[in-house]
């Protein structure tokens, strides 16, 4: 793949969200870059990731150890294991650049996760930066914005 087309792009969002639904983590991480940041901020239209708390700002080291937990056999807190769903609108493409290898979707959705009797519903918008490395389209950062991030929150245990 030279240059992906905008339903290329697409189609990689709505396969990363049914990976995260059905528990394919290991797969879901070698979508990413090397260097690729995932971050839910705490604040509404929050700017600022290293100065300003997030609720996560995990890099590819803090991604593997939560894989690795949620596919522990021994993760006592997740058995059992917790569920997740997407329900995803049309993402938008809003930049694709091929001459500088970037591309920006932008995608609401609502995400429900459950464990047991417990299940709670977040109104979400993600942001994906992508680009194309050994002719795959990988996520070089992913931004998740809740809708209301200023509520109290339990702990998220999958990725929304």
């Amino acid at each position: 793949m030279s240059f992906p087309s905008r339903d290329d792009l697409i189609d990689f969002i709505y396969d990363e969200a049914r990976m995260l639904d059905e528990g394919r983590f290991s797969e879901w991480l070698e979508l990413w870059m090397p260097e690729g940041i995932y971050w839910m901020p705490l604040d509404y239209k929050q700017t600022d990731p290293d100065c300003v708390t997030s609720l996560l700002y995990e890099d590819q080291f803090m991604l593997r150890l939560r894989v690795e937990r949620l596919n522990g056999a021994r993760t006592f807190s997740q058995k059992p294991k917790s569920r997740c769903h997407h329900v995803i609108q049309r993402p938008f493409v809003d930049v694709m650049d091929a001459e500088a290898n970037r591309y920006v979707t932008n995608t609401s959705m609502h995400y429900v996760e459950t464990r047991l009797d417990d299940q709670f519903l977040l109104a979400i918008t993600a942001t994906h930066e992508l680009c194309v490395e050994g002719g795959k389209i990988r996520i070089a950062n992913k931004r998740v914005d809740l809708l209301n991030s200023d509520a109290a929150f339990g702990n998220i245990q999958l990725l929304p």
